[in-house]
């Protein structure tokens, strides 16, 4: 059991609401969002010297939140305590930290551009990242780190957005769907219809008391569609389309292979130059996740180091639980090529 953190905030918590229309969705959830942010008292110095600082935006996992990993947890350490224990021993040099909400009514959150779930990805840069440079004194540098769908993000949104992020880390990212979510389809079928369909569904997973394992992976796969298929189905009121038929869990293909072009294994080779224009590429993997994803990772790696793209990669002994402290070998990383 990891020894819990005492550690009292020495540094700053603001936190600031941002409303953006890019943020729409048919979920019904709000385009008002909260954001903490976080800066060490050796940052709060730097700045009353007049100094910048480079930011670090964290990327939640899904059913997590930026506000969650600010909060108290036994037998650990907040985002900010161990922002502010790095700090102090020397091993990164202060950041201003953004943790957002970006939680949705689907239970989480791939940061890509959805009609269902709103334009993520670009809320990201065209609001978030002016926020925070109208708020506080930034040298213009940022970075996207995250675990799980929140280091899926940090890898999208460079691939997809070059030039706007100079650094990110990924802790075990959403990779190689055909073996990360396939498997989850006979189950999710079940689950949807023993509610009669998707509305009876989702609307399961708003009124019931408490969701089982097997309506939680259901709806996991029901956020996938929601952010990887643009295709509206007509016979679902929120026009989600499912990659597979409810009767017989046959695949449809073609809806298959919308998922697959935001698979980073099936990334056009012109793409993969976006990763080039990156200060640091970090991507890391416990070599026992539960989810299969250290499978895709090393394809991955593979197909970076055959495109000549530097990256820092490692597999680690782990699962896909418990690896908050791989966070104290990226976040280091990060604020060093931040501040260069």
């Amino acid at each position: 059991m990891p020894a819990h953190s005492f550690a009292p905030i020495t540094g700053t918590i603001e936190r600031i609401v941002i409303d953006s229309a890019l943020l729409e969705n048919r979920l019904g959830d709000p385009t008002e969002r909260e954001v903490i942010i976080h800066i060490p008292i050796q940052g709060k110095e730097m700045i009353q010297q007049g100094m910048q600082l480079p930011v670090m935006v964290y990327l939640a996992p899904f059913t997590s939140s930026g506000l969650a990993r600010a909060g108290w947890k036994a037998f650990s350490e907040t985002l900010p305590q161990r922002h502010e224990r790095l700090v102090n021993e020397g091993k990164m040099q202060p950041t201003i930290l953004v943790l957002p909400d970006c939680f949705t009514s689907l239970g989480g959150n791939q940061f890509v551009d959805s009609a269902i779930m709103g334009n993520w990805s670009s809320w990201l840069h065209k609001a978030l990242k002016p926020a925070i440079n109208d708020r506080f004194p930034t040298n213009g540098k940022f970075a996207l780190f995250g675990k799980s769908s929140g280091g899926f993000g940090a890898v999208h949104n460079a691939l997809t957005h070059p030039g706007q992020w100079e650094a990110i880390a990924s802790h075990s990212g959403d990779v190689g769907f055909d073996v990360l979510y396939r498997s989850d389809f006979p189950t999710t079928a079940t689950q949807i219809n023993l509610q009669g369909g998707l509305d009876g569904f989702i609307d399961h997973t708003r009124t019931c008391r408490k969701l089982n394992s097997d309506d939680f992976h259901a709806l996991m796969i029901c956020a996938m569609a929601a952010s990887y298929d643009s295709q509206a189905d007509a016979n679902n009121s929120l026009g989600l389309r499912l990659p597979f038929d409810l009767k017989t869990c046959t695949v449809d293909e073609g809806a298959w292979k919308h998922w697959l072009t935001y698979d980073p294994l099936h990334t056009k080779h012109n793409d993969l130059a976006a990763l080039k224009q990156l200060n640091l590429l970090f991507i890391d993997c416990g070599n026992r996740d539960q989810y299969g994803i250290q499978y895709g990772s090393r394809m991955m790696i593979q197909t970076l180091q055959e495109n000549d793209i530097d990256c820092h990669w490692e597999e680690f002994d782990g699962t896909h639980s418990g690896i908050e402290h791989r966070l104290d070998i990226s976040m280091p990383m990060l604020s060093n090529v931040l501040h260069s």
